[in-house]
């Protein structure tokens, strides 16, 4: 089942290191603007939280929890990257696929 979680925040991308005084070299000021709006509950009442702790992102969808790492060497310096593809390693360790599409992130459980 294919949901629509929510529209990306187009605002977060004026967080990006280049565009602030961001030193954390993964740019979490980007990263907590991204997943904020991710915070949810869906129109069957489960509850969607993603959230943000050091390099470390968990994504848990009801009872399904995953989590992924920023990885800088491994992936890109690019938080933009770095984010995409530990917000797919979350979803694939909480045993649901995410996806962006058109400007919104949806998630199938």
């Amino acid at each position: 089942m294919k949901v629509k979680l929510c529209d990306v925040n187009t605002d977060a991308e004026s967080k990006l290191p280049a565009k602030t005084e961001d030193k954390s070299g993964i740019g979490v000021h980007y990263i907590d603007a991204y997943i904020k709006p991710m915070n949810t509950k869906l129109e069957d009442g489960t509850a969607v939280r993603c959230k943000r702790r050091g390099l470390k992102i968990t994504l848990s969808a009801g009872t399904k929890k995953g989590e992924g790492l920023m990885r800088r060497i491994d992936v890109s310096p690019d938080p933009v990257v770095m984010l995409s593809a530990a917000l797919e390693e979350a979803a694939k360790a909480a045993g649901v696929e995410f996806t962006v599409e058109n400007g919104a992130i949806f998630l199938v459980l």
